[in-house]
């Protein structure tokens, strides 16, 4: 099965725009039968938990109940989790598993997850290993990716940029072959 890891705003709260399209991305990812992974906690996090769940997909969350001791613990929507002993970790396991990501709007947490992915894409290619599919939402990423490559010569070409969840979802249905039960 083809795990996707979601990054997105811990802040995210039920009702609001970012929550929701988290929801939106869940549902449409579980329904493509791709596995969701994310951190395991509130916002985002939960949100696409949440809808994954209703379309019956799998969830894992990757916990950090050291770093995070105040949290109340994982959201009820996941399938199985794991732990990590730090962010670092954390964010490694969740590239790791992924065989896809997909960045929604956050903060510096969201900023590090999208990092560290961008950085394992580019270089997979010194060990002959496919770099992950890349997709984020969102013209803030656009911009940071398009200053990254401006003032340090990052390469975007990992990264596809979409607007909605849905163009997220048909990316990675284009990126994943069979993902969906079809292919290219």
């Amino acid at each position: 099965m083809t795990t996707v890891a979601v990054f997105g705003a811990s802040s995210a709260i039920p009702g609001d725009a970012q929550y929701e399209q988290a929801v939106r991305l869940g549902r449409l990812l579980a329904r493509a039968g791709m596995v969701v992974a994310n951190g395991g906690y509130g916002g985002t996090m939960e949100a696409v938990s949440a809808g994954a769940r209703q379309e019956g997909g799998e969830v894992v969350g990757v916990l950090a109940p050291s770093v995070f001791p105040g949290r109340s613990g994982p959201n009820g929507h996941l399938t199985s989790s794991v732990s990590a002993s730090s962010i670092g970790e954390r964010i490694q396991m969740l590239v790791n598993m992924a065989d896809a990501a997909v960045t929604l709007p956050g903060s510096i947490g969201t900023l590090a997850e999208f990092l560290v992915a961008w950085n394992t894409a580019f270089v997979a290619g010194f060990s002959a290993a496919r770099p992950i599919p890349l997709i984020t939402v969102g013209q803030e990423w656009r911009m940071l990716a398009d200053t990254l490559a401006d003032r340090f010569g990052a390469d975007t070409s990992y990264i596809t940029f979409a607007d909605t969840v849905e163009e997220a979802a048909e990316a990675l249905r284009l990126a994943m072959p069979g993902a969906d039960g079809t292919s290219r």
